[in-house]
């Protein structure tokens, strides 16, 4: 099984767009990139590379040569990015307490009710867990 390495540093927002992306496709190269970012916004191509090569330094992406080319992809999926992310957030604001970071999220922010709907099938599954 392929061990997977911690990323050194915490994806910036540019980045975390980037690697969005990488995990809609499974891996893409800097022109596929660019012409998607490109749809929403004027974006420079070498602004693309440039990020790719520092997130490729910084653990978060990997590259491989295809063709001429060079393939992207996510080093990690967005599952144990999404965990890794929260870990950190949950245990530098709220004392690693997953209760009082929920508790924060959902007094700050509206509510759908089928959103609503997930969190009491979770915390029913959580009960039932414990």
């Amino acid at each position: 099984m392929k061990k997977i390495r911690q990323p050194r540093s915490k994806p910036t927002r540019f980045e975390l767009e980037l690697l969005h992306l990488l995990w809609k496709r499974d891996g893409a190269t800097v022109r596929e990139l660019h012409e998607e970012l490109r749809q929403a916004r004027e974006i420079g191509y070498t602004s693309v590379l440039k990020t790719l090569q520092i997130m490729t330094e910084k653990g978060l992406v990997e590259r491989e040569e295809a063709d001429k080319a060079h393939l992207y992809r996510a080093a990690r999926t967005e599952k144990q990015t999404k965990k890794q992310l929260v870990s950190d957030l949950s245990e530098r604001l709220f004392s690693g307490s997953a209760a009082q970071l929920a508790l924060h999220a959902l007094s700050t922010h509206t509510i759908k009710a089928d959103e609503l709907r997930l969190i009491r099938e979770l915390i029913e599954r959580k009960e039932r867990e414990s």
